[in-house]
């Protein structure tokens, strides 16, 4: 009876991994996280996410949470400081955040990097951590606005860091990279 119950704990556990958003058995098996550290950053983000979707300043399409034990980063573009304010609100308001740092932007109107420049800055950046063999490419996130590249998520050493890091400088048309990867 013992058995059966923890087959089926471990049954939906995996249940609800492989229909959480983004979320391949992939990316859990390569990951610098244990898997109970990695799921409740994953929700910690949903959580964040999800309030900011519901609030009337912060608009959701603005600002994106990435989690990693516990430590929250608030990336985006901002009308006005109360937006950030009301964002970093939200986040520190969330049950099992820790800390939260924020990279946040002045949205521009006349500028001369797009959408278009931004996905190309991404995908560049994708293959090249892709390609190199000695980066877990899947433990390092990439958002990109105002053809800037911002690179967080765990990585295992400083060596891994650094050439994710150089990859990123690498690419052409970036104005500029941040990293907020940690090291494992």
């Amino acid at each position: 009876m013992r058995r059966t119950v923890s087959l089926c704990v471990l049954f939906g556990l995996l249940m609800s991994l492989l229909l959480m958003p983004g979320c391949t058995v992939y990316d859990v098996a390569v990951e610098e996280r244990n898997l109970g550290d990695w799921t409740n950053d994953k929700n910690i983000s949903y959580s964040i996410e999800r309030a900011f979707l519901n609030d009337e300043l912060v608009k959701y399409l603005d600002f994106d949470a990435f989690c990693y034990e516990g430590q929250v980063f608030l990336v985006g573009q901002y009308e006005s400081r109360d937006q950030v304010k009301r964002a970093e609100s939200i986040a520190k308001g969330t049950k099992g955040v820790h800390s939260v740092t924020t990279f946040v932007m002045p949205k521009k109107a006349h500028d001369d990097c797009g959408t278009t420049d931004n996905l190309g800055l991404y995908t560049q950046v994708k293959q090249k951590l892709v390609a190199d063999t000695d980066i877990w490419s899947t433990n390092i996130d990439i958002k990109t606005m105002q053809c800037h590249i911002i690179l967080l998520g765990i990585v295992g050493s400083a060596t891994e860091r650094d050439a994710a890091i150089a990859h990123a400088r690498s690419v052409e048309g970036a104005r500029g990279v941040e990293s907020f990867l940690m090291i494992r």
